[in-house]
């Protein structure tokens, strides 16, 4: 029946041993949660994730696991109540002056947890209120190392010093800071005026170099496409005129060649039987047809001596038939390249003769 009772009561103080207190900024709270701490009843159940300190007559005696414990009454007495769990703590709003004279008003939220309860009941007054005191003074001197702009850009930084910071002063309270982060980071009206117009500024600067490299890309791309049209253009002319020149000595060849074979068939046609009269006759013939054309194509004649003298013309138009025919027989007993070297001069006195 005693033991009863005495369960009854212990679960009845450890109902209301935790109470929740309001933290009012700019004056000192106690603790965050004011405990009306548990009266010594012989036997007590401590709940999991708490640590309960006990004094002996004025003096740490120890510290009770989670479970069932027992004390000696009006010796033993529970001094501190210290919770195990991880502790969120929202450190209040205040003012700090970055490196470039900018008067910020930022606020955060601290992640911490006890390790020690010894050295959390008996290393600091009220651990959590120093520990709150501890992060707004780092965070102030360490917002005063930055600029405006580096303080948007590096938060992850400027979290993870604040809580090296804190870590090398509360490790005397038994107590380790897990993590801190900044909520808000408030500027003055003409500082955000301005970051905006810098930020405008920024984007229209942008928006005029892309422009003015793409009018850039586009003046180099319609320049190298009029240098490739005028390499083309000046190839294509090139080959054009290496083929007409081609063109042009293959039939300066042909017809030098015609013309040869002419005077080498011509030639053999004299030598044949009657072919002297056949070549007076032809003769003949122009000489006659040469005659009937006089006079229409210019008002200036000139005529020969002996204009009459047909036999004579003849005999004079053989004779150069004869020179030609020897010529040529001339050319028909010599090697190749003289043979050439003569068809050659023939085509440049015939070419010169037209």
């Amino acid at each position: 029946m005693l033991r009863t009772l005495v369960c009854r009561a212990g679960s009845g103080l450890l109902k209301h041993s935790w109470q929740p207190v309001p933290v009012l900024w700019g004056s000192r709270a106690p603790q965050r949660w004011a405990s009306s701490l548990p009266v010594n009843t012989v036997v007590l159940f401590v709940p999991q994730q708490e640590a309960w300190v006990v004094e002996r007559m004025g003096r740490f005696h120890r510290i009770l696991e989670p479970g069932l414990n027992f004390l000696i009454p009006i010796l033993d007495r529970v001094k501190y109540v210290q919770s195990l769990k991880e502790i969120v703590i929202d450190v209040p709003e205040q003012s700090a002056v970055s490196l470039d004279n900018v008067t910020l008003q930022i606020d955060g939220v601290l992640y911490l947890r006890i390790l020690d309860p010894f050295k959390a009941s008996y290393g600091v007054e009220d651990p959590e209120y120093a520990v709150t005191q501890l992060a707004q003074t780092t965070m102030r001197s360490e917002l005063g190392k930055l600029t405006l702009d580096k303080v948007f850009r590096e938060r992850e930084s400027l979290n993870s010093n604040i809580v090296h910071s804190i870590n090398q002063a509360s490790d005397e309270w038994g107590i380790r800071c897990l993590r801190y982060e900044i909520k808000d980071i408030h500027v003055p009206p003409r500082v955000k005026e301005s970051m905006q117009m810098q930020v405008e500024a920024e984007r229209k600067k942008r928006a005029t170099v892309l422009e003015s490299e793409g009018a850039r890309e586009a003046a180099i791309n319609v320049a190298e496409g009029c240098k490739q049209a005028q390499i083309l253009a000046s190839e294509g002319e090139k080959a054009e005129q290496i083929n007409r020149a081609a063109g042009e000595a293959n039939a300066v060849l042909a017809k030098a060649e015609a013309k040869a074979k002419a005077i080498r068939l011509l030639s053999e046609a004299l030598t044949r039987q009657n072919g002297n009269a056949a070549a007076s006759l032809t003769v003949a013939e122009q000489y006659v047809s040469a005659f009937s054309n006089l006079a229409k194509e210019s008002n200036t004649i000139l005529l020969p001596s002996n204009t009459g003298d047909i036999s004579s013309m003849v005999t004079q138009a053989m004779t150069i038939y004869g020179s030609l025919s020897k010529t040529q027989s001339t050319a028909d007993s010599t090697t190749p390249e003289t043979k050439e070297l003569t068809l050659e001069g023939n085509t440049v006195s015939e070419t010169g003769y037209k």
